[in-house]
């Protein structure tokens, strides 16, 4: 299996040692020379450390203003992911960041980010280490059951328009097994604990935007997202499998069997009926654990 422990793959760079220079130290400009042209690198915001990107983004991109960009912190204190969990971002040993985007599609869409993020993190990973991460819908992402990377997407919008979007983005990259608390030390990994192989934190972070502008504009510019849905059924690491949805007031379990075009869940319970599950407030569970 391509991305099992014995099949590991050392990543493009060749480097087996740990990416010294912080992150912080460098400046947007390196970034964007790694990235060519791309549309959303006019500001790139680098700093040491942050409570949340995500909240830093959102203070940049309230109503008003202009900025439209990526926030990069090298640490972050206060990180959160779905429903309000923390989110452990110690400094150096991961990439915590956030895209600002003002789409022109409707809020109905919205969900679609999460997923062209999954589906851009997934793929540049993939390119630069040889691994596969799969997709726990709707927001995590996986490597031998465990969770490599969780994605937060938040909105200021009217039922008619997206003023911003933020996409926050946490990937464990370079976390030792004793980095991680107890509670989350049987759920939880990184990158280097699972390939064996340190990433260049430069070079994926270039690449997942590469990936995420290439996913986005062919959805923005034509409005067809079914070869999204094709790559994400293929790297799902939920859909074919039992699970257990946990509501805030229904608990029930099933069959995931599809993903909708909004990009809700499909369970078929075991009465036969088919529910969709929107993310919103509700969490999806194997029924042997995380996965």
């Amino acid at each position: 299996m391509e991305n099992s422990r014995q099949g590991r793959v050392e990543s493009l760079s060749k480097s087996k040692a740990l990416d010294k220079e912080p992150l912080a130290s460098l400046d947007g400009q390196q970034i964007k020379k790694l990235l060519d042209a791309w549309s959303f690198s006019q500001d790139i915001r680098i700093y040491d450390r942050l409570d949340s990107t995500n909240k830093k983004a959102k203070d940049l991109a309230k109503e008003g203003a202009i900025f439209e960009g990526v926030i990069i912190a090298d640490e972050q204190t206060e990180g959160r992911g779905r429903l309000g969990r923390a989110w452990l971002s110690k400094k150096g040993t991961g990439i915590w960041m956030s895209i600002v985007l003002r789409p022109v599609f409707s809020p109905n869409h919205a969900a679609k980010l999460t997923v062209i993020s999954a589906l851009a993190v997934s793929q540049a990973v993939y390119r630069l280490t040889g691994t596969r991460l799969l997709i726990k819908w709707p927001n995590d992402l996986v490597l031998n059951n465990k969770k490599i990377c969780g994605i937060l997407t938040e909105l200021r919008a009217d039922k008619e328009k997206i003023h911003y979007a933020v996409v926050g983005i946490g990937i464990n990259t370079a976390s030792q097994e004793g980095d991680f608390p107890e509670d989350l030390a049987s759920i939880a990994s990184s990158i280097l604990i699972e390939t064996g192989s340190l990433v260049d934190r430069k070079q994926l972070i270039a690449q997942i935007l590469r990936e995420f502008q290439d996913l986005y504009s062919h959805f923005t510019k034509g409005g067809d997202f079914s070869s999204h849905r094709a790559l994400y059924r293929d790297l799902s690491a939920s859909l074919g499998k039992r699970v257990r949805v946990l509501g805030p007031k229904e608990e029930f379990e099933g069959l995931a069997i599809d993903l909708t075009d909004s990009c809700s869940l499909l369970v078929r319970k075991d009465s036969g009926e088919i529910e969709e599950v929107m993310a919103g407030d509700v969490s999806v569970r194997g029924m042997a654990g995380y996965i």
